[in-house]
């Protein structure tokens, strides 16, 4: 599923035109992005989180030259599915 059919989906689901489903889902993925880059959690209760990682400075290695590289620090958005949403997929 891409995000087309995301925004068909919202708009049938709601009733309202695609055009405004657009940017209901455009907000959504938005208001989500602009809370992890201030260092914040979202939290869905019965859905899951969104939150940063730090991935430390490690050495890695180049698979073809076989030569040692360092990977600077980094963050990484994660998802953890809540409850809820690890229940609906199981059943």
């Amino acid at each position: 599923m891409n995000k087309a059919d995301i925004v068909n989906a919202v708009a049938e689901r709601t009733g309202l035109s695609k055009k405004d489903a657009d940017k209901a889902v455009a907000a959504f993925t938005d208001v989500i992005a602009d809370s992890l880059k201030s260092g914040d959690k979202v939290v869905l209760v019965g859905f899951g989180t969104f939150e940063v990682k730090e991935r430390s400075a490690r050495t890695g290695r180049n698979p073809r030259t076989k030569e040692s590289i360092e990977i600077p620090a980094s963050k990484a958005p994660v998802f953890k599915a809540g409850k809820g949403l690890k229940d609906a997929i199981a059943k």
